[in-house]
């Protein structure tokens, strides 16, 4: 995508090491954040970073040494805004005292509310929240042996997809809600850009609630 177009924010993600398909471990030292966020930029051909998050809280290096090296490449200018990914509204909290979070990325769908709480909280602070995962309501359904027909019905009567349906749902959830969809071709990117247009009425938004045991 580069040179990237005007209005573009790029954001990305750094701690984390892979040592296969299933096999990860978050590390959260300074001296490997700040490489990541070194390698991100030369890769990204950025001079900065205009969101950058923590993947997780590494449970074995204190907060202050993970969020203390993101606020110095914040300070020289490398990264812009910082963010974190899946936490809860406490460990928003601590790290608020350290760095100002403006975005969160939790795992979040139709049918995977587990992080209800922390979306409420973002609410309440004006954060931005991106949900990973964000077309998994269909087939979450599907496996719970839940009614995922009405994914389908309302999908015919707005002349859209079940996964635009599922990103309006979303859209209509929250007003800090910004899904981060993957996509490997521009016309599925065309297609989940469309579904910001998708108007749900009250009532299929319920309809979706209730198909989904909420």
């Amino acid at each position: 995508m580069h040179p990237y177009g005007p209005g573009l924010v790029i954001a990305t993600k750094g701690g984390i090491t892979r040592q296969g398909p299933a096999k990860t471990e978050y590390v959260g030292r300074a001296g490997y954040l700040i490489q990541c966020v070194e390698m991100s930029l030369r890769r990204l051909r950025l001079e900065q970073i205009e969101l950058y998050q923590l993947h997780r809280i590494d449970p074995r290096t204190p907060l202050e040494e993970s969020l203390g090296a993101l606020k110095l490449l914040q300070e020289q200018g490398k990264i812009r805004h910082i963010g974190l990914s899946e936490v809860t509204p406490e460990q928003i909290e601590e790290a608020s005292k350290i760095v100002e979070v403006v975005s969160i990325q939790n795992r979040y769908s139709l049918g995977d509310r587990r992080h209800e709480e922390t979306l409420k909280y973002c609410e309440r602070k004006g954060i931005a929240f991106l949900p990973w995962y964000p077309m998994a309501g269909g087939k979450q359904l599907k496996a719970e042996h839940l009614s995922a027909d009405i994914l389908g019905q309302i999908a015919a009567r707005h002349t859209a997809t079940v996964a635009q349906v599922s990103l309006a749902w979303l859209l209509h959830k929250s007003p800090v809600m910004l899904p981060i969809p993957g996509t490997s071709r521009v016309d599925h990117l065309e297609e989940n850009v469309a579904a910001a247009g998708l108007n749900l009425s009250a009532e299929e938004v319920g309809e979706l609630d209730a198909a989904a045991g909420f």
